[in-house]
């Protein structure tokens, strides 16, 4: 066989194999293919427009002009065009202003261009039928896609690099969502740039050069022609051992997605278009790893991208998850909040946080009487009952909503109330009082609840304790505590005494 033979069977041979173990392809259906006019692109389309048949599909050519690098680029979709009209496929030729997109949605150049790129060709397929994107990444842009990962800090579910076939709607970024049921593929992620090149020049083919490329302000560029040849000084084997590694971890990742899938539907409370909420309790049971997947996958489902949710950010959520104080609050990227909530753990959208929160907030003040007193909103008891045997080990167990206090210091008269103008309070723990809605917001409670949060005073009007939160200093019992008093908040269960925690 000759040596150009052999170059255009390696790349054929690499894309069948690719075709039939990824399932790439649907036999009758139109085939997006993006075409830049570069190397890559060049080498897929005249693969696929000769494996088409083979396959059962046919290709339609799609190229967006980005509305940089001014006459080269009006030249390379010129290119584009004729190349298609030439081969007879049917093409489709935009332009975008990446420029003006960049400072409208404050993106990087290279962000912007990626975004719009992928947009585009998500409407073409929408327009011409097709539920199939082929894009030409290959085994040097799945390296380079590992390192830059890999720099910037990336988990698993980044060093496993770019996916041969994967539906679009988990594709991070794009302008516009696109529709379900829509694949993007990489039939060349196997074949090295080398072997490109020489498919190429065994067809005679002579693609577009684009400058852009080596322009060293784009990250990935320095990525290309700095760090990794300096890097393969080290060890000049490491672009197949890195593009090894992505397909060693894209099949662990696999596995880890497939187990939080069976679990998804065991610890999530319910899932909403604004808001997602996990049992608490059945999430921390999860180990780590599951975890962390199962706060990026609700982020994503309700954001539907997470490019800018970090490391710091999940691991934050889960220290406060972890310590459960109920109303603990933190944001995150996308306008995204995550809740402790009453039993649960909550993210949501911002205006979707406090709709209706399962939590014993107040309505109107709320005396209460020794024995069990029901809440205003019938959905919550308070139980005020005298401890016979005082054994100090149990404010080492008492939940949050369960309080013990010194019953000859506490007063005679006990209630619920809400926060009011000037309320100062002696938290346990501090040496004086402090202004009460300073405590709040210090303690993260949501505004939307400080004003109806459940505060247990006396007929003295002191507050004895913030439920759920903190008890006052004064009430606490101790060695010379004769009567004890426990006043716990419960769900108005049947006899179900039980922590809701």
């Amino acid at each position: 066989m000759s040596t150009e033979k052999r170059a255009i069977a390696t790349v054929q041979r690499a894309v069948r194999e690719a075709a039939h173990r990824f399932q790439l392809f649907a036999s009758g259906e139109p085939v997006v293919v993006g075409v830049s006019g570069g190397p890559d692109s060049l080498c897929l389309l005249d693969v696929l427009r000769d494996l088409a048949p083979e396959f059962g599909i046919t290709v339609h050519v799609a190229h967006l002009h980005h509305g940089l690098r001014g006459a080269e680029a009006d030249a390379d979709a010129a290119f584009v065009a004729e190349l298609a009209r030439v081969w007879g496929l049917p093409c489709t030729v935009e332009r975008m202003d990446v420029h003006a997109l960049a400072d409208q949605e404050g993106l990087s150049l290279e962000e912007a261009a990626r975004q719009a790129r992928y947009t585009f060709l998500a409407e073409v397929a929408a327009r011409v039928g097709s539920h199939t994107i082929a894009v030409a990444h290959h085994a040097d842009d799945q390296v380079e896609t590992v390192l830059m990962h890999l720099l910037r800090g990336s988990g698993l579910a980044g060093l496993r690099g770019m996916r041969p076939r994967m539906p679009l709607t988990e594709y991070h970024g794009l302008l516009r969502r696109p529709p379900e049921g829509l694949w993007l593929v990489r039939p060349l992620l196997g074949i090295w740039r080398r072997e490109i090149e020489a498919y190429l020049q065994a067809k005679g083919l002579t693609p577009r050069f684009d400058r852009s490329n080596l322009d060293l302000t784009f990250f990935r560029n320095r990525l290309r022609h700095e760090v990794l040849p300096f890097l393969e000084r080290l060890n000049p084997r490491l672009r197949e051992t890195w593009w090894r590694m992505a397909e060693a971890l894209a099949a662990d990742y696999e596995f880890l997605e497939q187990t939080l899938r069976q679990v998804w539907p065991t610890v999530v409370v319910s899932e909403e278009p604004e808001r997602i909420v996990f049992d608490l309790a059945r999430w921390r049971g999860l180990p780590l790893s599951l975890r962390r997947m199962a706060l990026r996958e609700a982020a994503f489902r309700l954001a539907r991208r997470l490019r800018d949710l970090g490391f710091e950010h999940v691991e934050e959520a889960i220290r406060m998850a972890e310590e459960g104080r109920t109303g603990s609050m933190l944001t995150w990227p996308e306008d995204l909040r995550v809740v402790v909530a009453y039993g649960n753990l909550m993210i949501a959208r911002e205006g979707a946080v406090w709709p209706d929160p399962d939590l014993p907030l107040l309505t109107a003040p709320l005396p209460l009487r020794p024995g069990e007193t029901p809440w205003p909103d019938g959905r919550w008891v308070a139980i005020w009952e005298e401890i016979s045997a005082w054994d100090p080990v149990r404010l080492q167990h008492a939940d949050p909503w369960t309080l013990y206090l010194d019953a000859e210091r506490a007063g005679t008269h006990l209630a619920f109330r809400g926060r009011r103008p000037g309320d100062r309070f002696h938290p346990a723990g501090m040496p004086g009082p402090v202004r009460l809605k300073t405590f709040l917001i210090n303690q993260k409670i949501p505004q939307a609840w400080r004003e109806r949060w459940p505060l247990l005073v006396n007929e003295r009007d002191e507050i004895l304790w913030v439920a759920g939160v903190r008890p006052a200093a004064f009430i606490r019992p101790g060695p010379d505590t004769r009567r004890v008093w426990r006043i716990a908040i419960r769900r108005a269960t049947g006899n179900d005494r039980r922590s809701p925690l």
